[in-house]
């Protein structure tokens, strides 16, 4: 949803914002000296990724964030892992269209290093992006949700957990600070912190104080979204910042030690909520814990078919192999649909022609329309003739085929 492509991206910056984002000349030669010297004026740091192998870790696996880890965009794999693709596929698409440009940017390629050297000229901060703030608003609102989701609503070991709620606006603010440190841009969590734990606190007595006062009630959904919106606005207008280029890049033990503990945090999260709160409603209308339904499935007669039909099938591999087992699997899957024409017949896999053309002519003789007895019956008996018509004209094909094959094969010797 908010690819965010360095901070080149069309569509991403207004063009009515240059004047007032521009400082004075010296100003801005000497921080765009500084910026330049430690990106493109050194050619012995770029990097050599791959624009190809990019493209295909987006197909493959772009949807969790892969060819971002690849780019050594760590964060925003992660925000990806974590949204599904940027919000359900959103963000992954329009990665597409920014690939080149990442790309460009992890190498430290020079001509896009010069645009970036002239953006920070012309501005003296990041300037406003629709994309980002709604990124940040978005992602501000799923973190603050699955983390008030993740605390048990009943009493576990005795104890009541919600006071955990207290940790619910510093998701937010951990969202809101994600995403804007994305790319080129960068700022701390102090404001929108402040913010997420201000606006409630002001919140519920100014809410109480205009319920009083004119009748109007202020329900949490509206000041859930209000403490987000200035948790993102706080963060836009009072620490975005041009990230400095002179920062060391973590190792890769560490950046894979980090990107764990994110994702199982966040793992941890989502099974906490579908352990303690999360309910299945059954046919009756009745709500059921999701582990106990879980618990249930698992020892369903079906799942307990399906699990031994899966053990079969790795027992006979072991004694088989994989391409005897392969072959057994298609045809047990009936693709030709001769398995199912020799039951609808009542006749045994593999009977003669005779005895298929005997069984057909039988068949037809007893479930003829003509020989329904009521009009109850005689649509099901109507049914029960066309099923046997065409099972025998598919058998009669496919011995026909099967015919033919050989005397070509024959013929060919």
């Amino acid at each position: 949803m908010f690819g965010l492509p360095g901070i080149m991206g069309k569509g991403v910056f207004g063009e009515n914002s240059v004047d007032g984002g521009r400082r004075s000349n010296s100003n801005n030669r000497n921080r765009s000296s500084n910026y330049s010297n430690s990106n493109y004026s050194n050619s012995s740091g770029r990097g050599n990724k791959s624009k190809t192998l990019t493209y295909l870790l987006w197909l493959i696996g772009g949807v969790c964030g892969l060819h971002h880890f690849y780019l050594g965009r760590d964060l925003q794999g992660v925000l990806w892992w974590c949204t599904f693709g940027g919000y359900f596929g959103f963000g992954w698409l329009r990665d597409l269209f920014y690939i080149g440009e990442y790309v460009a940017d992890a190498n430290k390629d020079e001509k896009y290093m010069k645009k970036v050297d002239y953006m920070v000229r012309v501005y003296e901060k990041p300037p406003f992006s629709t994309v980002r703030f709604t990124g940040m608003v978005v992602v501000a609102y799923l973190f603050s949700t699955v983390a008030s989701l993740a605390i048990p609503e009943d009493n576990v070991a005795g104890l009541s957990w919600q006071w955990l709620q207290i940790f619910t606006p510093l998701a937010a603010a951990l969202g809101v600070w994600a995403v804007g440190n994305i790319g080129h841009e960068t700022g701390s969590i102090k404001w929108p912190l402040i913010c997420a734990y201000f606006i409630p606190m002001v919140g519920n007595p100014l809410k109480s104080f205009i319920f009083d006062k004119w009748g109007y009630d202020i329900d949490e959904s509206t000041s859930f979204a209000i403490m987000i919106l200035s948790a993102a606005w706080s963060f836009d207008h009072l620490e975005k910042r041009w990230r400095p280029k002179n920062q060391k890049t973590p190792g890769t033990l560490k950046r894979i030690v980090v990107i764990s503990m994110c994702c199982l945090l966040y793992m941890a999260l989502w099974s906490s909520y579908l352990y303690f709160n999360a309910k299945v409603t059954d046919e009756d209308g009745d709500e059921v814990p999701f582990h106990e339904a879980l618990g249930h499935f698992f020892s369903s007669p079906w799942w307990l078919d399906v699990k031994q039909s899966f053990i079969d099938v790795w027992q006979f591999a072991q004694q088989h192999g994989w391409m005897e087992t392969w072959r057994q699997i298609v045809s047990l899957s009936d693709p030709s649909g001769e398995q199912n024409a020799f039951k609808v017949l009542e006749l045994r896999s593999g009977a003669t022609q005779t005895e298929i053309k005997n069984q057909c002519r039988t068949l037809a003789v007893k479930y003829h329309p003509d020989k329904a007895k009521d009009d109850a019956t005689k649509k099901d008996v109507q049914n029960r003739f066309f099923e046997v018509q065409q099972a025998c004209e598919l058998l009669s094909n496919s011995r026909a085929k099967r015919r033919r094959r050989n005397k070509q094969f024959n013929e060919e010797l």
